[in-house]
């Protein structure tokens, strides 16, 4: 009978530890706010990526597909594994919603870059694109 009643006792407690913590997960996150739809296209050139200088090229349109002008656009190039120092450059409005910046690939292998784009009416967004496999050196024709 004893038995019985430190089950129903462990019961109760692992009830009660469940309630709190699922309480504690929906009390603790953030409401996620809702972001314009922002389509972000990308060109690197030269391909396949190399060591050394590259364009690349962004295209951000709205959800109607329309240009987006305007925007300020941040880069950070970095590896994917750690030890490098990153690199930066800003992304120049060259057209209509097209906007270009020169990178440089430091070395061979894996590459991610963060976009960091604040529309015109202020609002920040975030993207990251990988660049798997550059390659070393300079293309030879």
């Amino acid at each position: 009978m004893f038995e019985h009643f430190r089950q129903q006792e462990l019961a109760r407690r692992l009830a009660g530890f469940f309630c709190a913590a699922t309480l504690l997960s929906v009390g603790c996150s953030r409401p996620v706010e809702s972001l314009p739809l922002v389509a972000i296209e990308h060109e690197i050139s030269p391909q396949p990526p190399r060591v050394g200088p590259s364009t690349v090229t962004l295209r951000l349109a709205d959800a109607t597909g329309r240009p987006l002008t305007g925007a300020r656009i941040a880069i950070e190039t970095d590896m994917s594994h750690a030890g490098m120092s990153p690199g930066f450059a800003e992304a120049k409005e060259a057209e209509t919603g097209r906007y270009k910046a020169q990178l440089e690939f430091q070395m061979p292998g894996d590459w991610v870059i963060l976009l960091h784009v604040t529309l015109p009416d202020g609002t920040k967004l975030e993207r990251q694109i990988d660049v798997r496999g550059v390659r070393p050196g300079a293309q030879s024709n």
